[in-house]
């Protein structure tokens, strides 16, 4: 009997007791995210991803099917057609209407006719219609060199956010020990009042250009993502990589002889002008009129007949003069497009080499001593400051410009990484000597 009472009380205490244990909590949203790992990808393959699944090219790349299921229609040949009649039916006298009618007074005819094309019209159809797929496969070649320039632009806008963040980390982890260190002066009566309040005033930029730099990056990983597919990469994707100096070889002349044979738009242009050279053939070869062909088998009072009939139009007053005149003008049209694309491309060599060339100098100041210098000037002078030997101006001074050297060290990295991403979009080739 006790037994049994201990068992219901133990039973009767279970809730209690339970309730006043941590069950365990089901991770929220933004925990599971955070503890998720982080993929990283490279430059190479932001660049395949979005050539892969950014919306835009793809839409895009489907005019290539277009022009190639207008291939088909064009090398199509002309259907045959099937005619037939009965004639001399007594409708109206319903009563006539016996197999002997039908015999000897009604008449029957069964015709089949085709269309005979003279001068290689549907050969030149056909070559005028691969020509203009040629065209387009270049244009969309054209539009991923753009795509491949806009990722790369944009990676290396995510490399510099995060290199920022990092810095901005760094630097107010530094100095927030520089404000411990003069809560401590203060209390030994070595600081005064208001100096304090400067440093922890100071504080706040730090502080500052922490959430700063997050917000850019966010940012540009968000655009990053839209380029390169949002269903491609996961939510806690992120960037490998680091700013960093590569330096290019090769002259202004090697470069646009480079772009003369690579371009995609240069080339889409020269094809234009191929292209145009068909549809002229084509008109040309309209000018012939084509041969209509038949037969007809007819039944006319118990005879059985056949004819053959043929028919062809006389070039007398139309010979396609309109579309013959305007393929000549279209030629002119895009032979000149083609010079001006080609002009367009030497400009956009010689703007992006001395981009280049003008990054470049900039790198070798920084790498020269600047950047050296003004961390050495900076450790001096929170040494001196933590020590008591140089006054808080001198130490902020230093410290503001420690800072403006850093953040623009890391923008002239960006700048010349992004330099170099704009020859090769100039070049039309992502190989550079």
């Amino acid at each position: 009997m006790k037994k049994g009472l201990a068992w219901a009380a133990l039973l009767l205490a279970w809730p209690i007791w339970a309730g006043g244990q941590n069950p365990p909590q089901t991770p929220s949203p933004a925990q599971t995210a955070a503890a998720a790992p982080t993929e990283r990808i490279s430059l190479d393959d932001a660049i395949r991803l979005a050539l892969q699944h950014n919306h835009a090219l793809l839409a895009l790349r489907t005019t290539i099917l277009q022009n190639q299921a207008q291939e088909i229609s064009a090398n199509l040949r002309p259907n045959p057609v099937l005619s037939w009649d009965a004639q001399f039916l007594p409708i109206f006298e319903p009563s006539k209407f016996t197999s002997d009618w039908i015999e000897n007074q009604a008449q029957f005819d069964l015709g089949i006719s085709y269309l005979v094309e003279i001068g290689k019209k549907r050969q030149h159809r056909l070559q005028a219609a691969k020509d203009a797929t040629e065209q387009t496969r270049w244009q969309v070649s054209d539009s991923e060199r753009q795509l491949t320039f806009s990722v790369a632009q944009q990676f290396v806008a995510a490399l510099l956010a995060e290199s920022t963040l990092d810095f901005a980390e760094q630097d107010l982890k530094s100095f927030q020990q520089t404000v411990d260190i003069s809560e401590a002066r203060r209390k030994a009566g070595d600081m005064s009042e208001v100096d304090l309040l400067k440093i922890k005033l100071q504080l706040l930029q730090f502080q500052t250009d922490v959430n700063q730099a997050k917000l850019a990056k966010v940012q540009a990983i968000a655009a990053l993502r839209q380029l390169v597919g949002f269903e491609s990469v996961p939510d806690s994707f992120d960037v490998a990589g680091d700013l960093d100096y590569q330096p290019v070889h090769g002259g202004l002349d090697e470069f646009k002889a480079m772009a003369l044979r690579s371009r995609p738009d240069l080339m889409a242009a020269r094809q234009g002008v191929v292209a145009a050279q068909s549809a002229e053939k084509l008109a040309e070869a309209n000018i012939k009129r084509d041969l209509g062909t038949g037969f007809t088998y007819s039944h006319i009072s118990s005879t059985n007949t056949g004819a053959f009939f043929f028919n062809i139009p006389l070039p007398i007053f139309d010979r396609n003069q309109g579309e013959v005149a305007r393929t000549k003008y279209v030629i002119t049209q895009n032979q000149q497009l083609a010079e001006e694309a080609s002009q367009q491309v030497l400009t956009d060599v010689v703007d992006a080499y001395w981009a280049l060339r003008a990054n470049d100098e900039i790198i070798q100041l920084y790498r020269g001593g600047y950047v050296d210098q003004a961390k050495q000037s900076r450790d001096i002078s929170e040494y001196a400051y933590r020590r008591g030997a140089a006054s808080l101006l001198d130490y902020l001074d230093s410290e503001r410009s420690y800072r403006a050297n850093q953040l623009a060290f890391r923008q002239a990295l960006a700048s010349y990484m992004v330099a170099v991403e704009q020859m090769r979009q100039a070049v039309g080739t992502r190989t550079l000597p």
